[in-house]
């Protein structure tokens, strides 16, 4: 039997007209601005006016990530198809896909199978453009301050003390350490430059935690670029940006409406990396799904320890907001290679690698209801070579943690095959919760990391570099040690090295640097070999993309 690729799901896919995925929420034609038959923005501004009800919100996070896949997006989806099939009001929110990924390893990011959101070839592509302009207003703030420096100085920046990139998005390591200015003095002031992914990029922060035009400017005002001779640090308000920069993001700013296979209303808007910044769709997409739906379903990118702390931590704490159950995404095959199985050899029965794999998932799991006090659900996303004996022990394994299991099978089935899991949802949702961050804002910058490496990672401790603790007393003084972390680690384990998969314990993590995002108001700390601009594999996904004649794109997932 031959299968279709999910992008051959998705052209084969009857959409509705956008204009009829809002008005299942209530919306108008005068409430959205049309891009084309199948995608819309929103005005969010009058929309939150006249909608102040807040539906459920809940979070879909997942185990550490391998290459054996989780399905998180495909299971986010599925749910909010198995929730409509329920008769419930639902919209789902998402990230937009990058096209590092897209052209890199991942390929196409918009859910899979029969539980995708569509129009699949243009959310993984272009879009709406909100991407070019994140990219444009970031690179405007990079050539206004080397403008400044080449035009005489006069906020008296130190240029081995610039901290802010230009960026692109793609995977481009030939970008990663540059230098610029050269040429002769007309072409600028030579200095060490480089570059980040869009979506690891401040701008994609700012973007995604702001609240409306007013927040984003003070956010874009608020970001620290250089620091001065006499260690000041020099803001993009200080070198007069702000303004442009907002016209540039103030349309990206208004949510993507589109809609899954199955007609649900979906909000794709905004998209930062997990292990790199926050992880987490725009908030105000976030709040606007809660206004208009009984359900509001969202992600948060890699496994727990990353997009879900990041989530509650950051985005949680910076918005008000406050989630009413979690679903964590696992699959047999990811947790037998958790416990030592090799990825070909994932299709037979085998219990005690299975066994061995298991406590990664128990301490993502542990870790919401007993850190951040939430209810929670697994979501096991079955694969045909899932035994029922494999599918009981996980069963067995959670119920001990008081935490019941939902099959999922809606890459094969679509909302149909969410259904178990949309039922534990709902009968969740209406548990009484004590949502508790990690950690106090009060706490100082070492004492966050510390809390977030012992309570969620599960580790021992921290080792701070001397150089990374000079950074953390300078942040301290400057008067940012209140903000909240935002650490930049490998996702493929709790700890920071990609090698010890399960649930390590005995363990430290290394800060290697320490660095303020003021705009988007978090510390970013720095562990491991993390980088902010990845690179092409050996064979990139975009190798196999390709148009005919007809414009009809093929190979994209």
């Amino acid at each position: 039997m031959a299968f279709l690729s999910d992008i051959e799901i998705a052209q084969n896919c009857v959409l509705e007209p956008i204009g009829k995925i809002a008005d299942k929420i209530g919306l108008s034609d005068d409430d959205i601005e049309f891009y084309g038959k199948y995608k819309a923005k929103v005005d969010y501004v009058k929309v939150l006016k006249n909608n102040t009800k807040k539906g459920k919100l809940v979070l879909v996070t997942a185990i550490t990530p391998t290459p054996a896949g989780e399905g998180k997006t495909t299971t986010t989806i599925g749910l909010a198809d198995g929730l409509k099939r329920l008769d419930k009001k639902v919209v789902v929110a998402l990230r937009e896909p990058s096209l590092g990924p897209v052209f890199g390893i991942k390929g196409g990011a918009a859910g899979g199978g029969y539980a995708q959101v569509v129009p699949m070839e243009d959310i993984n592509l272009h879009f709406t453009g909100d991407f070019h302009a994140i990219g444009a207003a970031n690179n405007l703030l990079a050539a206004m301050l080397d403008n400044h420096i080449y035009q005489g100085n006069a906020l008296n920046i130190d240029p081995r003390r610039i901290t802010w990139k230009r960026c692109v998005d793609m995977n481009d390591r030939q970008l990663r350490f540059v230098t610029d200015g050269l040429g002769g003095r007309v072409n600028g002031v030579p200095r060490e430059d480089g570059f980040d992914i869009t979506v690891a990029s401040e701008i994609m922060a700012v973007f995604c935690l702001a609240n409306d035009i007013d927040d984003l400017k003070q956010r874009l005002s608020n970001i620290v670029v250089a620091y001065t001779y006499d260690e000041k640090p020099v803001t993009a308000g200080d070198l007069k940006a702000v303004g442009a920069m907002t016209a540039l993001l103030k349309d990206a700013l208004k949510p993507n409406l589109v809609q899954t296979l199955e007609g649900t209303p979906a909000f794709v808007h905004g998209g930062p990396f997990a292990n790199i910044a926050h992880g987490c769709n725009s908030v105000i997409a976030t709040k606007l799904a809660m206004s208009l739906s009984d359900y509001a379903i969202t992600e948060a990118g890699f496994g727990a320890d990353l997009g879900a702390e990041k989530f509650l931590d950051i985005k949680c704490r910076s918005a008000a907001l406050k989630p009413d159950a979690v679903v964590v995404v696992a699959t047999v095959r990811a947790l037998k290679m958790h416990g030592g199985k090799l990825k070909t050899e994932l299709g037979t029965e085998d219990l005690s690698a299975l066994k061995q794999g298991l406590p990664n998932l128990l301490r993502h799991v542990k870790n919401i209801k007993d850190v951040y006090k939430l209810p929670c659900v697994v979501a096991v996303n079955r694969f045909p070579t899932d035994t029922d004996n494999e599918i009981d022990l996980v069963i067995k394994e959670c119920k001990k943690l008081g935490v019941n299991v939902a099959l999922s099978t809606v890459w094969a089935e679509g909302g149909k095959g969410g259904i178990a899991l949309a039922e534990e949802v709902v009968r969740l949702v209406n548990e009484k919760n004590d949502f508790t961050f990690s950690y106090e804002s009060d706490l100082s910058i070492a004492d966050k990391i510390k809390a977030v490496v012992t309570k969620v990672y599960g580790g021992d401790g921290v080792n701070i570099l001397p150089q990374a603790q000079k950074q953390i007393d300078t942040l301290t003084k400057l008067g940012y040690g209140n903000l909240p972390i935002c650490i930049a680690k490998t996702q493929y384990s709790f700890s920071d090295d990609p090698t010890k998969l399960g649930a390590p314990d005995n363990f430290t993590v290394t800060v290697k640097n320490v660095k303020v995002s003021a705009g988007a108001g978090f510390i970013v700390v720095l562990t491991g070999d993390i980088m902010t601009m990845p690179g092409l594999p050996k064979v990139p996904s975009a190798e196999k993309i390709d148009v005919d004649a007809s414009g009809k794109i093929t190979g994209l997932f």
